[in-house]
């Protein structure tokens, strides 16, 4: 287990809050290829949700009789249902184990995809857009909960980073995929694809063992579990971890949110074009995560932030600039904004590890927690980008940049901890 634990002075020395003698620790033994094909299937699912369906949003408001804001509510909707779901599904994770809550949330996942594929208004879209977040999230935060189950410390970000390297297949084909259903089929297959998806992964749910086992779930009552959030968001080294990502998320789903019309209404890229420069991003974003995870053990979560933090704020501040003067035109702003999406690999698995690491006994509960922190501000990100639309890319540039901003600023948190 020594290479498991490795990590730099620094990250060693942050921990603050020591898991009680009682807990257990993570399994020893590795997860074979299938659980880690599984794991990241499940943590793909906040992406492919969304991705597979950009190409098609300008389609989907002419369709439905919307303006560009209320289509692009169909993200906020999403990130509603997926921030307030994890933290039912944290609780219930650690306590039921992780594969039943899974596979209930799936469920919930299939319901949502059928209803948006048959919705006539935007209204009816945004509804059924929160259902299938809900049961989206359960795979999402139980998945690092399981991760956490299995390593720990520098290793458990290493294993984060690699199993989001494999996971950025879907954002990567997703818009690609989409942008090809639209054509041959129009927009409401689209969500039929995702009711299939959610089916076999459910069957392939259950050819993976449970990861918790029974002497090591936390049978305190789920009321009383709901209540210790406020005790974990009190930890200032946890909540600086967690904001670092949450700032980042905001910058991510502000992309997500504005390109499709920022590309496709103001510089006329068709939308398979679209998929392809979208694509581009996921290339960088799987760069670094490969880079951290040959980096991280031997560097520490902390410093791999850092790094991270500092990109997406310099790529922010640059997009800030091209897109309030124009200069350089689609392929500026376009290359600017993939930079500043690639900083993911450094920022989200590290900011994930980082909050964990302190609390292996409650490990669903933590990655409920940093979970709805990072897609609730998600929310403000693309929610903001809707509210200031104005037919230029210009709201985008200007929330990425603060949200390269925010999450540079957020690390203070996890510093003046140390110090004192």
């Amino acid at each position: 287990m020594a290479h498991e634990l490795a990590g730099s002075a620094d990250d060693r020395a942050e921990t603050i809050a020591p898991s009680p003698p009682t807990a257990s620790p993570p399994a020893a033994t590795p997860p074979r290829l299938r659980v880690l094909a599984v794991l990241s299937a499940l943590m793909g699912f906040a992406s492919i949700s969304t991705d597979l369906y950009l190409p098609a949003m300008p389609a989907m408001g002419r369709d439905l009789g919307a303006d560009t804001g209320s289509i692009e509510l169909t993200v906020s909707g999403f990130l509603i249902g997926f921030s307030l779901g994890q933290l039912f599904w944290g609780p219930l994770g650690d306590r039921y184990g992780r594969r039943l809550p899974v596979a209930v949330g799936l469920l919930f996942f299939v319901i949502g995809s059928a209803g948006c594929a048959i919705s006539n208004s935007a209204g009816e879209m945004i509804c059924w857009r929160v259902v299938q977040a809900v049961g989206a999230c359960a795979g999402v935060v139980l998945a690092r909960a399981m991760v956490r189950d299995l390593y720990e410390g520098s290793r458990a970000a290493q294993m984060l980073s690699t199993l989001m390297t494999v996971m950025a297949i879907a954002p990567l084909l997703g818009p690609i995929v989409g942008g090809q259903i639209l054509a041959l089929s129009g927009w409401r297959t689209i969500f039929w694809v995702l009711v299939a998806v959610g089916l076999a992964t459910l069957a392939a749910l259950f050819t993976i063992p449970e990861t918790l086992a029974e002497e090591r779930r936390n049978r305190e009552p789920i009321m009383s579990a709901l209540a210790g959030y406020a005790c974990l968001i009190r930890n200032r080294r946890l909540l600086g971890f967690a904001a670092a990502g949450g700032f980042f998320y905001a910058g991510i789903y502000a992309y997500i949110a504005g390109t499709p019309f920022a590309y496709i209404d103001y510089y006329r890229v068709a939308p398979e074009l679209y998929g392809i420069i979208f694509a581009l991003g996921i290339v960088g974003i799987m760069a670094t995560n490969m880079l951290n995870s040959r980096l991280v053990a031997r560097l520490g979560t902390t410093t791999m932030l850092k790094i991270g933090t500092s990109g997406a704020m310099m790529s922010g501040l640059a997009t800030l600039a091209a897109g309030m003067t124009g200069w350089g035109g689609l392929w500026a702003l376009a290359a600017l904004l993939l930079l500043f999406v690639s900083w993911s690999g450094l920022i989200v698995a590290n900011s994930i590890g980082g909050a964990l690491q302190d609390f292996p006994a409650r490990a669903g509960a933590v990655s409920a927690l940093v979970g709805a922190l990072h897609y609730g501000s998600g929310i403000a990100g693309s929610a903001a980008v809707s509210a200031l639309a104005d037919g230029t890319p210009r709201p985008l540039a200007l929330v990425t940049a603060l949200a390269g901003i925010g999450s540079f600023a957020s690390l203070s948190l996890v510093a003046a901890r140390r110090r004192s």
